[in-house]
């Protein structure tokens, strides 16, 4: 027999792949043709979770109509985010358009409805966070400008930079031609008479009065208020706000607003800036804002532990997050909660005092919001 050559043999193996398609396992739903769809891409269903503040949220202490307010507040918000998204958007984009809603609404301590520092001063903070790209952007300290959840965009977006802070982050603000507001415009009276009590009660000093907020008569203070929750350092309520967000593409983005402390001293930063303790996202984990105590959450690392137990320990998303604000910070009173979103769509919430306010939504379906412990 003639030996036979390589030219031949590769023709032979080659005759049942050219003549027939591939069989596939009967398990398979793929077609067993040459024309499949596995290069279109995968649209996803969107979803969206938010949350207005975690602490001492209790029915008996608020009355129905402003429990309305607040659910009202958090509509406005899922609905901003939803409009985004029912065109085609990005996560990034429909958080930053469901937080600027509760930064321009006063109930929530963001934005307009910012408290005040020990010295009478607004000092905001903020952060977002692309899961798709793993980019980042914070701000804190910040002082006039109208949203900063879009200053942190533009210094993910416009800088090489991850936070800036102060009187920096203020003047790149007026250079990327952000809305600038002045100080009366985040006067709200409630959140001035919180201070007032605060500092008397820690026996400081009374800063003036911002400029341009005009004394109402006494008689029409409590009507001129609106009604929050204080923000001071031991009334167990904390009134960030965050959003996290899957849009179709299967990409997931995270964002978080806050003013703070009631009466904070020395340019306190909590943790809502901090890329892995209040904020983070990433495609490949999960995404995650949170609410409570900064200070422990900073050292926890809350937002990054949680995604890490996802990818990690493969936990389910809601597991992951029990974990960490039950196991984790309850035993050592670290105060708050968390909202979260994976890519596959899990949503979830987890916290440890009597309330949150929070609210989620998914393509096609209700709205779904709530206050208080005994509630989904």
């Amino acid at each position: 027999m003639k030996p036979t050559s390589l030219a031949a043999l590769l023709a032979i193996a080659l005759v049942p792949t050219l003549s027939a398609p591939a069989q596939l396992p009967p398990h398979s739903h793929r077609p067993a043709t040459a024309h499949t769809d596995e290069h279109l891409p995968v649209v996803h269903k969107w979803a969206i979770v938010l949350h207005g503040g975690a602490g001492d949220i209790d029915r008996s202490s608020m009355p129905p109509q402003v429990q309305q307010q607040y659910r009202d507040g958090l509509s406005d918000a899922l609905n901003a985010a939803a409009a985004v998204l029912n065109k085609g958007g990005a996560a990034i984009d429909a958080v930053q358009a469901a937080i600027e809603v509760m930064e321009d609404n006063p109930l929530f301590n963001a934005g307009r409805g910012a408290v005040f520092a020990a010295n009478g001063t607004n000092q905001m903070d903020a952060a977002i966070m692309d899961g798709a790209t793993m980019r980042a952007g914070a701000v804190a300290d910040v002082q006039h400008t109208k949203n900063p959840i879009a200053l942190a965009r533009a210094v993910m977006e416009k800088t090489r930079w991850v936070m800036l802070s102060g009187s920096g982050a203020d003047e790149f603000s007026l250079q990327a031609g952000l809305q600038q507001e002045p100080r009366s415009y985040f006067f709200t009276e409630s959140r001035w008479d919180s201070l007032l009590r605060e500092l008397r009660k820690e026996n400081l000093p009374i800063p003036p009065r911002p400029p341009g907020t005009p004394l109402p008569p006494a008689n029409q203070r409590a009507l001129a208020a609106p009604p929050v929750f204080s923000e001071a350092p031991g009334a167990r309520h904390y009134g960030t706000v965050g959003v996290v967000v899957l849009d179709t593409h299967g990409n997931i983005a995270a964002g978080t607003s806050t003013g703070g402390l009631t009466a904070k001293r020395w340019d306190r930063i909590g943790d809502s800036p901090i890329i892995g303790a209040g904020t983070y996202a990433s495609d490949a984990s999960c995404a995650i804002s949170g609410t409570g105590i900064g200070e422990y959450f900073i050292r926890y690392t809350v937002a990054r532990t949680i995604c890490a137990l996802v990818q990690y320990r493969h936990m389910r998303l809601q597991q992951a997050a029990d974990d960490v604000i039950h196991r984790e910070l309850e035993p050592i009173h670290g105060d708050g909660g968390v909202i979260a979103i994976t890519p596959d769509g899990q949503m979830a919430w987890s916290f440890n005092t009597s309330g949150m306010l929070r609210a989620r939504l998914r393509e096609g379906g209700k709205p779904e919001i709530f206050m208080f412990r005994d509630e989904p």
